[in-house]
Parts: structure tokens; C-alpha cells; sequence
């Protein structure tokens, strides 16, 4: 009798340390969970380089495109901030681009908003292409760079006959010139440099 009276207060004092210790890890993982979801917040606020905070920032800067201009074996051109010359595409009418798929793989198309950089003249500005991106334009016309350029003022998209038309450097000097540009939009009256209607 005096054995089990010892044992029942043992059991109820085991029973008690158990459920104390599973109370104990319960709030330990609790305890654990917030502090994990807090310290993926901390590292970004105290400037630890989240992805994700760091995304909205940088996606501003995406969506300009800087133009200069660049001198090449056939005159001033238009050109990206890195020196790749820029074209137009004979097919192009209006504010649309005739160039997609494998065109558009050949002849990228010079995204984002334009920002005039040295010896920028003329009307920049963008259209939507049919994916939605922003496209440059020069006088309200798209632009593009060519694959085959692999360096810094080559030229070697000029007057390149492709995907049913004609591709001319963007020339920004007094004169038609061998790319056909000059400062203001060429018209169907300079063929001979390469105009577009």
C-alpha cells in the first residue's frame, strides 16, 4: 500500500516533467520560427544584399538605353553606350517593327527608353513591340544593332540585304552618306542613302 502511494505522486510528477518538457520544445521551435523569419528581414535592412529588395532598385536602370554616337569607315553613327552600331530596317513602316524571331535574333532590337548621350541630335522615343518590350526609335523610327557587328564601329549590317529588306546604320551627318541617316528622319526621297517611308 505504502509502495503504490510513493508511486502514483512519482507517475504524476514524470507525467508533469513530460508535459513540461513538451510545452519546453513546443515554444523552443516557436521561438526558433520567429526568429528565422526575422533574421531573413534583418540582413536586408541592414543593407546585407537581398535579392529581392535589391531587384526593384536595379530594374529603373534596365529600362534606359543610352545612345552616343561613334565614328566608322563610313561616317558618325548612332550607336549603344558600348560603341555597337545602330540600324534601321527598310521594312519598318509607321510605329511598328517588321522584325521578329529569327529577324530579331540576326538584328537585336535596342530596348528600353533612349537617353541622348554625346553627339546625340534628333527625336528619341519608343514603341511597344508585340512582346510588350520597349523598343528605341530615332525620329519615330525602331531601332536595332546587327549580330554579325562583333566589336565597336564596325558596319557590317550596312546596306545588308535581309528578311525582305534593306538594313542601314543610322548616319547622323549633314549629308546622306553611305548609311543613309542624317540628323533628321530620312524619307523615301533618299533611297539612294537609304531612306524608308
Amino acid at each position: 500500500m505504502g509502495t503504490k502511494a510513493m508511486e502514483t505522486p512519482r507517475k504524476r510528477r514524470m507525467s508533469g516533467m513530460v508535459a513540461a518538457v513538451a510545452a519546453a520544445a513546443a515554444t523552443g521551435l516557436l521561438v526558433a520560427a520567429c526568429g528565422s523569419s526575422g533574421s531573413t528581414s534583418s540582413p536586408s535592412a541592414a543593407g546585407g544584399g537581398s535579392t529581392s529588395s535589391a531587384a526593384p532598385a536595379s530594374a529603373p536602370a534596365s529600362s534606359t538605353t543610352t545612345l552616343k554616337t561613334s565614328s566608322t569607315s563610313i561616317g558618325t553613327v548612332l550607336a549603344t553606350s558600348q560603341g555597337m552600331t545602330i540600324y534601321w530596317f527598310a521594312a519598318d513602316h509607321g510605329n511598328s517593327s517588321a522584325c521578329s524571331g529569327a529577324c530579331a535574333a540576326a538584328w537585336p532590337p535596342v530596348t528600353g527608353t533612349p537617353q541622348a548621350g554625346t553627339g546625340v541630335t534628333g527625336t528619341l522615343g519608343t514603341i511597344t513591340r508585340s512582346d510588350g518590350t520597349k523598343q528605341a526609335t530615332w525620329n519615330g523610327h525602331p531601332l536595332y544593332t546587327y549580330a554579325g557587328d562583333t566589336a565597336s564601329g564596325q558596319v557590317n549590317g550596312n546596306k545588308l540585304s535581309q528578311f525582305g529588306a534593306l538594313w542601314y546604320a543610322v548616319t547622323t551627318g549633314s549629308g546622306s552618306g553611305a548609311g543613309g541617316g542624317a540628323s533628321t528622319a530620312p524619307t523615301s526621297s533618299t533611297k539612294a542613302g537609304g531612306g524608308w517611308s
